[in-house]
């Protein structure tokens, strides 16, 4: 409850305004349907009173008749300003609140965003903020609502009927319908947990189906994943029905409920008419008011059902979502050198470090390539320059300031990571390119291109239309690899840091391209993760990590 408390503060943050206009609609749309029931039973039970009492002559049926046309009308608005107003605040929010999960997901450690898988990471920015619209719709808006209304009821009834009939009816309602819901949600959170938990489970491995179905078929392995899609599938519509199930019998709780206190209310009414101390068209009123106020517990139904769901939703995304990060020290001048004193580093969970005590210092302009065996922390030095891999001991600056205080988006302008594997989405190459350079114009694309030794393969393709497929399918590895490197050269980084840049090249291309590279940032410091000889030969110095 904690996490779902947490997501509807931020919603009301994001819709203070038109969540609060919607919740004093609702409170409307409520008191009105009580009062409109409630004043329809006197008129008529008064009118006939009136009648054999020989007085119906005189009885005034314009004023009560034009109250209940004022309620029923007056209804009919408020519910639909109620229904404009909070299904747009709450699609607004939801919007923001996607927005921020991708933001905190964007923002993650560096260790934990490479285990992220691509269709879990679409379910918490899907499924589970869909999830979410439920938090104020079906759940905090429509209690508060009913508790003012059973509040505004109570005080009006034991004004103008009985004290007795106004807290059987309260007592009734609160009572009754918080022990069905207590009820109720005990039974259908764990269901509706394991039912979005299969459903995302289907999604995920759907997903998984459609974007390795070529490796499956190979592998002679499609139809199983399918069956394994399909059983996860299956397991949710299973666990759907019983949920389903448990939320028809609490609807039928929740009428008998209302039956029950209704009921109650006539009987206590009548005994206050024989006895004289209630007239018979106050009683009515009672009695048609307790009906309506049934509606104030009806949302409960679906709230209950649905309060796993909702809940292992806002868990999940409440623990993804983070606040905005502080904006630290960009660049205050400097030589824009890349200085390493004294760093150690170790690997995530482990005491022994894999670099100890290393000082190093690259110059604007200079490139300096680090090698050693497997294993000897050259990609971690790298993630720990970027500022993804905590260092333990020592200190690294660029430009004087340490790597930690820079803001993450100065960092990035400033210095740029190409990692043993990097991401090309479906689209054109002119498109991969611009995901760097938004502003870059042609000729600039054609000229960074020629750096890496693609502009002639691309010549006698599209050109820059040339079609890219999802994960860089349509052109080999060693040609995604270059176009991956292109697309960092375009960030202008005052420092590069490429890991294995020529892998899957040949000698010849793989010489071209450096020396493209370092013609296309004359200026820039590089630090190259190196294990090939090509790579250590154009360095301007070579340092061997033990």
């Amino acid at each position: 409850m904690k996490a779902l408390w947490q997501i509807f503060r931020m919603i009301l943050r994001e819709q203070r305004v038109s969540l609060s206009r919607g919740a004093l609609l609702s409170f409307v749309v409520l008191a009105m349907g009580a009062a409109l029931l409630g004043l329809s039973g006197w008129f008529i039970t008064a009118a006939a009173a009136a009648g054999l009492a020989g007085v119906g002559a005189v009885f005034d049926v314009f004023r009560p008749s034009a109250m209940v046309r004022f309620l029923a009308l007056g209804r009919a608005a408020a519910r639909y300003g109620e229904r404009v107003l909070t299904h747009d605040a709450t699609l607004h929010a939801l919007e923001a609140l996607r927005l921020r999960l991708l933001s905190g997901l964007l923002a993650a450690p560096y260790a934990k965003m490479i285990r992220t898988r691509g269709a879990q990471t679409l379910n918490r920015l899907t499924a589970d903020i869909d999830a979410l619209d439920g938090v104020s719709l079906r759940l905090v808006l429509p209690v508060m609502a009913g508790l003012m209304a059973q509040l505004v009821a109570f005080i009006a009834l034991w004004a103008l009927v009985d004290l007795t009939i106004a807290l059987w009816i309260l007592l009734g309602y609160l009572v009754g319908a918080a022990l069905i819901f207590w009820q109720v949600a005990a039974r259908t959170t764990s269901l509706s947990r394991r039912s979005e938990a299969a459903g995302q489970a289907f999604r995920a491995r759907l997903i998984d189906l459609i974007r390795a179905r070529t490796d499956l078929a190979v592998q002679g392995r499609l139809q199983a994943q399918a069956d394994h899609a399909l059983d996860a599938d299956r397991r949710r519509l299973d666990l759907r029905r019983v949920q389903d199930r448990a939320e028809r019998l609490a609807g039928a709780a929740l009428m008998m409920l209302g039956t029950i206190v209704a009921g109650g209310t006539l009987w206590l009414g009548l005994s206050m008419v024989q006895a004289g101390n209630l007239a018979a068209p106050f009683a009515a009123l009672g009695f048609f008011a307790a009906l309506a106020l049934a509606e104030t517990v009806a949302p409960l139904r679906r709230a209950a059902a649905d309060l796993g769901r909702m809940a292992e939703a806002a868990r999940r995304v409440s623990r993804d979502i983070v606040a905005p990060l502080p904006v630290r020290a960009g660049p205050a001048g400097g030589d824009g050198a890349l200085r390493i004193d004294a760093v150690t580093l170790h690997r995530a969970l482990s005491t022994q470090p894999i670099i100890q005590d290393m000082t190093l210092q690259i110059a604007p302009g200079e490139t300096v390539a680090v090698t050693g065996a497997s294993g000897a922390g050259k990609s971690t030095l790298l993630l720990a320059v970027a500022g993804l891999h905590p260092v333990s001991g020592g200190q690294i600056t660029l430009g004087g300031i340490p790597v930690g205080a820079w803001d993450e988006a100065a960092l990035r302008n400033h210095l740029t990571l190409l990692p043993q594997r990097s991401a090309l989405m479906s689209g054109t190459v002119a498109q991969a390119l611009h995901l760097a350079a938004p502003d870059c114009d042609e000729a600039t694309l054609w000229q960074v291109l020629d750096a890496v030794q693609l502009s002639g393969t691309l010549h006698t393709r599209s050109g820059l239309d040339t079609r890219i497929g999802a994960r860089g399918d349509g052109i080999s590895g060693g040609e995604a690899r270059r176009l991956t490197l292109a697309r960092a050269l375009l960030r202008r980084p005052c420092v590069l840091l490429l890991d294995e840049p020529t892998e899957g090249l040949d000698q010849s291309t793989a010489k071209a391209v450096l020396a493209g590279v370092r013609r296309f940032l004359p200026d820039s410091a590089i630090l190259i993760a190196a294990h090939r000889g090509v790579e250590t030969r154009f360095a301007d110095r070579v340092v061997t990590l033990n």
